[in-house]
């Protein structure tokens, strides 16, 4: 297999205590009209400060929202993954973006807005926010990226970085091996950038975007379909990739949707991903899902960022 090699990245140019201040310049809907969630696609303009040219598609900008909470305590910082190629939103290296799912949600009679979501959803171009970062050095596409092969795993906005990371693949025209995309979302109104995926695939025959929907139709035993179902579902296209010596998985998305996938690649024998902690049992079904992790760890060729 080819040396995976991780470009050197800065790191908090900016900090919680030296934050930057840049506009908005775009915020719009990516969910369909009939979605009960509201994800919004966020541009900022980081022009003229430090972070112009020096954020990569795999790391993180932190938001700064306004106020204090009922303690009286500044809100606090709330990192938000890049969804824009290493080159800039629209080609322009001084314009980076974001995915952001306004939250909404219900505890017993009282109603939860999420504090830097929400703060972020109702911003208008021109308005401008307090931010940090880059962060994050390990989930980035290698600088030799069009050596390998790609699964990229997502749920929900942990899709943000494979849009930049796709765009990056493919702007150049080169790209000859297999990238395949795994989308996984409750209903079909809730597929996040579903245009220009299935744009993408229609263009390049060796780009797959599989959407994964869970709460819709059943697979034929009954069971829902997860990201790690296409693992057995769509095999014939999947187990050949994962085979090859030169293949890399990412994983994106809301914790525990880990442990599915690693347990459907041990299943296929497909044990090169995984380093050993200690022996594992004949039957895998042996070992509870929230204990997997005593068993194994993810060897180089698999990136995790679970939240």
């Amino acid at each position: 297999m080819s040396e995976i090699k991780l470009p050197e990245v800065e790191l908090n140019i900016y900090s919680k205590r030296n934050p930057v201040e840049v506009p908005v310049v775009e915020n719009y809907i990516i969910t369909k009209e009939s979605s009960p969630n509201f994800v919004r696609h966020i541009t900022f303009d980081v022009s003229g400060t430090e972070l112009e040219n020096r954020v990569r598609v795999g790391q993180s900008v932190g938001i700064l929202p306004p106020g204090e909470d009922d303690s009286g305590k500044a809100h606090k910082l709330r990192l938000y993954s890049v969804s824009s190629p290493t080159e800039g939103e629209h080609g322009k290296p001084h314009l980076v973006s974001t995915t952001v799912k306004r939250t909404i949600e219900e505890f017993g009679d009282k109603l939860y807005l999420g504090v830097a979501s929400n703060y972020l959803a109702d911003l208008k171009p021109g308005d401008k926010v307090r931010m940090t970062g880059p962060s994050g050095k390990r989930f980035l596409l290698p600088e030799n990226a069009e050596d390998f092969n790609y699964l990229f795993f997502a749920t929900g906005t942990g899709i943000a970085p494979f849009r930049g990371m796709t765009m990056e693949l493919f702007r150049s025209g080169s790209y000859k091996n297999d990238c395949v995309l795994i989308f996984g979302c409750p209903y079909r109104t809730d597929l996040l950038y579903s245009d220009f995926l299935a744009e993408m695939s229609e263009k390049h025959p060796n780009f797959h975007y599989l959407p994964s929907i869970s709460r819709e139709n059943r697979r034929p035993d009954g069971s829902k379909h997860y990201v790690q179902t296409k693992l057995e579902d769509e095999s014939e296209l999947l187990i050949p990739i994962l085979q090859k010596e030169n293949t890399l998985i990412y994983i994106c998305g809301l914790k525990g949707m880990e442990t599915g996938i690693y347990m459907e690649l041990m299943k296929r024998g497909l044990n090169s991903y995984f380093e050993a902690r200690k022996e594992l049992p004949e039957d895998l079904s042996e070992i509870p899902r929230d204990e997997l992790k005593k068993f194994i760890k993810p060897s180089v060729r698999i990136f995790e960022e679970v939240y």
